[in-house]
């Protein structure tokens, strides 16, 4: 049995679980952790739980950090400046097509990671070794994805919220044209798209509701008959939850789509 707590390296981070070591930990306790041959420092997001698993080796907890912790944390991060800006220079002095998004200094100054952004890839081998020699530490660059950038920048959306990305969003689901268009909703890239250009993640949070209503309706242009009326279905409205038809005698009307559902009132005819 392991007793495993979650933490978060800042707070566009995963969760990452980490041995407790026999340690006290609560949520918000900070904490420093063995992460990958290196001391980093992170913050308790979910408290303690015991679980049985001999498939996986989870790194320990050190301890709690302590005050002296919290100013070298701090003294990083005013580090983390510094290296943005020399990152930049040198990318620009090579002519690098990227983007750079943020850096992150390793509690115990090993290590420093680089996100950036780009096209395609990048051969950027020579400028680790420099920047490697500049500051004396084991360099890490990571590409990530526009939405990624999103996230670790923040902002706020067409809604008037926080970017969904920055504020709860743990993982980036697949969002497809198709969800817009089963939504219908008008198919212009900046109604449908986010800050960071792609289809918005909200897209997709009532994809399934969407996707079973319509299958309990005929699709737009069927004919159906609506107690002795004949007519034909022109407008889908998933929201209100009814359907436009129209009558052969020119009639328009909005009927419930229950009524399909209920299979009595409306027939469809092939």
């Amino acid at each position: 049995m392991i007793e495993r707590v979650g933490i978060k390296f800042n707070k566009d981070s995963n969760t990452y679980f980490f041995d407790a070591n026999g340690i006290e930990l609560k949520k918000g306790n900070v904490c420093i952790v063995d992460s990958e041959r290196c001391l980093d420092i992170g913050t308790v997001v979910q408290n303690i739980t015991t679980v049985e698993d001999k498939n996986t080796t989870y790194s320990k907890v050190i301890r709690v950090a302590t005050e002296e912790d919290i100013k070298t944390a701090e003294k990083n991060n005013k580090k983390e400046s510094e290296a943005y800006i020399t990152c930049s220079k040198k990318i620009a002095d090579r002519d690098l097509n990227m983007k750079l998004v943020a850096v992150r200094y390793i509690f115990d100054g090993t290590k420093i990671i680089f996100y950036f952004t780009a096209e395609g890839r990048i051969d950027f081998r020579e400028l680790v070794k420099d920047m490697a020699h500049h500051f004396k530490a084991r360099i890490e660059l990571h590409q990530i994805g526009v939405r990624d950038e999103a996230k670790v920048f923040g902002g706020y959306s067409w809604c008037g919220r926080d970017l969904c990305c920055g504020a709860f969003l743990k993982e980036f689901n697949p969002v497809t044209i198709k969800m817009a268009k089963e939504q219908n909703l008008i198919l212009t890239p900046s109604k449908i798209s986010g800050v960071c250009g792609r289809l918005m993640c909200c897209l997709g949070y009532e994809h399934k509701n969407y996707a079973a209503t319509r299958r309990c309706v005929p699709r737009e242009g069927s004919r159906v008959k609506v107690g002795d009326s004949q007519g034909v279905i022109i407008e889908i409205n998933i929201v209100k939850e009814q359907v436009r038809v129209k009558f052969s005698d020119d009639r328009i009307a909005w009927i419930p789509i229950s009524e399909f559902t209920k299979g009595a009132a409306c027939k469809c005819q092939n």
